[in-house]
């Protein structure tokens, strides 16, 4: 046993023996088993953080809140705990809920619960056998039993960020039973859908007159794959197409539906169908037997997403398109896990792309698109059409490795969404990349809203699969290239513009070569405040940097700047610069130091690289920087080796133009003056020239 499940153990115990000193002696027994089945399943952890009052007040409440329940429909609240109101009090949000037990109840909670967006602290769930009197009181509930009476009842205890607004917690309520109440539906009428479906598929040849046998018979092998616990039946229900007016109607017929479509609208007529425009609505006659897409709704049970759609059309004596029935709900784990070759109509598409590729079955190319095929999306894969499918294929084969943006567009025949698929090298994909691409491929697709799926393996390309709905009455036209255009320019980092940059200052083999040396060398404080542009000039000056050559500088005016602003930019190979000591040196040069920035980049080949550019601020204006420029640079670099004494006369080189060998004439001049026992010190004599550079 852990630490951990020791402390579980410790905090449960202390829990019963809370229990023991506050219920009658009758009870005692039968609560304990209750408790400690309650929190059987809990992590350890979640227990040990926990208090005995916590986890003692958690399971009675939910223990109270059972003892009425008739079954049939999910009993519910939502509260936040108080002492005086509830006998216990909680910092979260609680919900409580007590159910007949079913799948999908879990999933389907806490779908609903993230989707109104609150932060998911705990669920515990245990399954109890309950007996009930006559009345529906709860008599006893068990972990287990086989008494004939009893039945299996799921309690669910959620706890959530706390909310306190009466309206939200009103609007949790009504979601949560929403959900519970499609659960419900779903899983009651399951069998009858799967009993309905088995019906069509046994009458498909009588309902399809005028369709090519083949395609039947494929059709056939689907719906009957789909009934082999490859699709999650959820909602059925059967429509009548018929010509209105000139135009045709999607009417509901006389048969009741089934799960989540159970529930007949107050008019049979489709008004959805109705808004569709007529090119799209023609479709509805098109010979085709079955139609697989997505549905405009979300799944509220079992997986987030939108529901899967399998339309089966129906065809009267003269091949004419009359009706559709239409099944709603999710593919299973399986669905997405089989071979290719063992789903009909899917196997068809993908043999058909592998055909006219012509690539040899053995052949590196043909292994290569095999594999691009069997990872295709697999929602995909159900939609496409083979011509689209092959195009995109063949596009990501030629793809490759390579380090290329390529973005993928295939909008549904119906007109209420593109599919994109896009890839893009994996060091470039993160939340940030992503949300650029989503908001370029929104806007210019015009959007309602987008779902994504992301796959991330050992290969160099990342692929993202983004939903982008769309309302079927819009007709923009997607240009793939322009898209990719944008998405790549929004995209570029860093990096890329200093390649762009370094392949235009010199040529692209060089460029190479310095990207190699340089790409990994600048760290985010720098890339964050420094062009590509400026990276280049640097890049430039540290390869002058060697053991005989362990300091060089570039004095430079910002184009922003004003007339007294300059700043100074010090390249040294090894160790940093200290301020103590250059901050003297540059203001002897005539310059206030206002800031400094450092930078300290690892070079292959040379070592550290220590990059301090200071921020100047000369006493008097200065017109032109570039011929000063050199004066400066030489003048602080022989300062710095100790060639020159730091004084006042380096002010010269700043306000006269001097060099430094001039400036060194004038101070030997001042040292001669001095011992001739001229009057004045040293220090008047270089303020007095400074102040009268001009003479």
């Amino acid at each position: 046993m852990t630490k951990l499940e020791e402390q579980k153990q410790h905090v449960l115990e202390a829990t019963i023996k809370l229990l023991t000193t506050r219920v009658a002696a009758a009870e005692h027994e039968e609560l304990q088993r209750y408790v400690l089945h309650y929190f059987s399943q809990v992590d350890a952890e979640d227990i040990a953080t926990k208090s005995p009052e916590d986890l003692y007040g958690a399971a009675l409440a939910h223990h109270s809140f059972a003892r009425s329940f008739s079954g049939g429909t999910p009993k519910l609240r939502v509260y936040n705990p108080k002492l005086e109101a509830h006998g216990w009090e909680s910092t979260s949000t609680v919900v409580e809920i007590i159910n007949d037990d079913m799948p999908f109840l879990v999933d389907s909670v806490t779908m609903e619960v993230n989707r109104l967006g609150y932060r998911l602290l705990q669920i515990i769930h245990p399954m109890f056998r309950t007996r009930r009197d006559a009345n529906q009181q709860l008599q006893t509930a068990m972990a287990d039993g086989d008494a004939s009476d009893a039945k299996q009842e799921s309690f669910i205890h959620i706890e959530l960020s706390r909310e306190t607004d009466p309206l939200r917690l009103q609007e949790l309520e009504r979601g949560l039973m929403a959900v519970l109440d499609d659960v419900r539906a779903a899983v009651v009428d399951w069998q009858a859908m799967r009993t309905r479906m088995a019906e069509v598929i046994a009458t498909l040849q009588d309902t399809s007159t005028g369709l090519n046998q083949t395609e039947v018979d494929e059709g056939r092998a689907f719906l009957q794959w789909a009934l082999d616990n490859h699709f999650t039946f959820l909602g059925y229900r059967e429509y009548d197409l018929t010509p209105v007016e000139g135009t045709d109607q999607l009417t509901l017929s006389n048969e009741r539906g089934f799960g989540i479509l159970h529930e007949n609208p107050l008019t049979g007529v489709s008004t959805s169908f109705a808004e569709l425009p007529a090119a799209i609505r023609r479709l509805a006659r098109e010979a085709k037997l079955l139609v697989l897409t997505k549905a405009t709704s979300r799944s509220t049970v079992h997986r987030p997403g939108y529901l899967d759609y399998i339309g089966i059309k129906r065809f009267d004596a003269n091949g004419i398109v009359v009706g559709e029935r239409r099944f709603v709900g999710l593919y299973t784990s399986s669905a997405y896990q089989d071979r290719l070759d063992t789903i009909p109509i899917v196997r068809n598409k993908a043999s058909a792309v592998l055909v006219q590729a012509g690539f040899a079955a053995n052949s590196h190319m043909g292994k290569n698109l095999v594999t691009i095929l069997e990872t295709f999306p697999r929602d995909e894969m159900f939609q496409i059409d083979a011509e689209t499918l092959f195009d995109t294929a063949m596009g990501i084969l030629r793809l490759g490795d390579r380090r290329k943006l390529r973005v993928f567009i295939r909008r549904d025949i119906y007109g209420r969404f593109y599919s994109c698929l896009i890839f893009l090298p994996r060091d470039q994909f993160n939340t940030e990349t992503r949300t650029k691409i989503q908001d370029i491929l929104k806007q210019a697709l015009r959007g309602l809203s987008v779902e994504f799926t992301v796959q991330l393996s050992d290969a160099l390309l990342a692929r993202i699969h983004m939903l982008i709905r769309t309302a079927p009455t819009d007709d923009a036209v997607m240009d793939n290239r322009a898209i990719e255009a944008e998405i790549t320019l929004a995209l570029r980092d860093w990096a890329d513009d200093l390649k762009l940059a370094l392949i235009e200052a010199q040529g692209e083999e060089a460029a190479n070569l310095s990207m190699r040396k340089y790409a990994t060398a600048f760290p985010q404080t720098y890339t964050g405040g420094v062009s590509a542009r400026a990276a280049v000039r640097d890049i430039e000056i540290m390869e002058g940097l060697s053991a005989t050559q362990s300091i060089r500088m570039s004095l430079y005016r910002p184009v922003e700047a004003d007339n007294s602003t300059l700043r100074l930019r010090v390249y040294r190979l090894g160790s940093s610069l200290p301020l103590s000591e250059s901050l003297p040196m540059l203001e002897h040069m005539g310059v206030a130091v206002q800031d400094e920035q450092s930078y300290v980049l690892p070079v292959d080949g040379i070592g550290a690289v220590h990059i301090h550019d200071f921020g100047l601020r000369a006493k008097s204006a200065i017109a032109e920087i570039a011929p000063i420029k050199p004066l400066f640079e030489e003048a602080f670099s022989r300062t710095w080796h100790g060639e020159t004494e730091s004084d006042g006369f380096n002010r010269l080189v700043l306000v006269a133009g001097l060099s430094s060998v001039e400036v060194t004439i004038l101070r030997a001049l001042a040292k001669y003056l001095k011992q001739t026992g001229f009057t004045f010190s040293q220090s008047y004599i270089e303020q007095t020239l400074g102040d009268n550079a001009t003479v």
